[in-house]
C-alpha cells in the first residue's frame, strides 16, 4: 500500500490518501481536515482520483474539508460511523460553532460499523468501532498491510480529549484495551494528528494505558 499524509489547517490533522500501490490513481482519503485545499492540489497534481472518503469521526478539523473535495470530485462517496452521522449537518455537534463559523455538509453516502469491511481500490479495511473521544469514533485496521489508523482515539504518547460533549475517558480506554492494543504488537498507528507509532510502544510507553 502506498500512503501519502497530508498535515491540514490549524489543528495539524492527519490526511491520508491510500492507494494499492505507487502507480495507482484510484485512492482511498481517509479524515479531509480542516480545509482541503492542499488536498485537492495534491489530488491534481498526481493526477488521482478519490474514490471514497472514510471519516474517523465527525469533528470539524476530520470534516470540513469535505464541501470543497465534494465540488471539485462528485463521484467521491463519503463513509462514517452511524452514531457520527448527525455531525456532518449539525454545527453544534461537530464543534463548528466552538470556531465560530458554523459548518455542515450533505450527509454521508454509507454509514459505518462494528465489522463492516470497506473494499476499494484495491484496498481493504476492516472498521473497528472505538467510541469514546466521540460516539461513532472508528480505527480502519489493513490486517495484510499491518498497519490501523485511529483518529483520535490514540496517539504517541497519549490518548484522545473526552471533554467534548459525548466523550467519555472510560469507553475510550475500553476502546483502545479491546480493540487496539489486542492487535499483532508490530502494528503500526497512524492517528489523526502526530506521529505515527506501533502498538508495542503504546502498551509499554503511554502512561494512559
Amino acid at each position: 500500500m502506498k500512503i501519502d499524509i497530508l498535515i491540514l489547517g490549524a489543528y495539524e490533522t492527519n490526511c491520508y490518501i491510500l492507494r494499492k500501490d505507487g502507480s495507482a490513481k484510484d485512492c482511498i482519503i481517509i479524515d479531509t481536515g480542516l480545509n482541503a485545499r492542499e488536498l485537492i492540489n495534491f489530488l491534481e497534481q498526481n493526477e488521482l482520483d478519490p474514490v471514497v472518503v472514510i471519516l474517523t469521526h465527525g469533528h470539524i478539523d476530520h470534516i470540513a474539508g469535505l464541501v470543497e473535495l465534494r465540488r471539485r470530485h462528485l463521484g467521491v462517496k463519503v463513509y462514517i460511523h452511524k452514531l457520527d452521522a448527525e455531525m456532518l449537518t449539525g454545527a453544534a455537534s461537530n464543534l463548528s460553532e466552538w470556531t465560530g463559523e458554523t459548518f455542515s455538509t450533505g450527509p454521508a453516502d454509507f454509514l459505518m460499523k462494528e465489522g463492516d469491511v470497506i473494499e476499494r481500490a484495491g484496498i481493504k479495511l476492516e472498521v473497528l468501532h472505538t467510541p469514546g473521544h466521540t460516539p461513532g469514533g472508528v480505527s480502519l485496521y489493513s490486517r495484510d498491510e499491518g498497519i490501523v489508523f485511529v483518529g483520535d482515539t490514540l496517539f504517541a504518547g497519549s490518548v484522545g480529549r473526552t471533554d467534548f460533549p459525548c466523550g467519555s475517558m472510560e469507553r475510550l480506554i475500553k476502546s483502545i484495551k479491546e480493540k487496539l492494543l489486542t492487535l499483532p504488537e508490530e502494528t503500526v498507528v497512524y492517528p489523526g494528528h502526530g506521529p505515527a507509532t506501533t502498538i508495542a510502544r503504546e502498551k509499554a510507553d503511554n502512561p494512559y494505558l
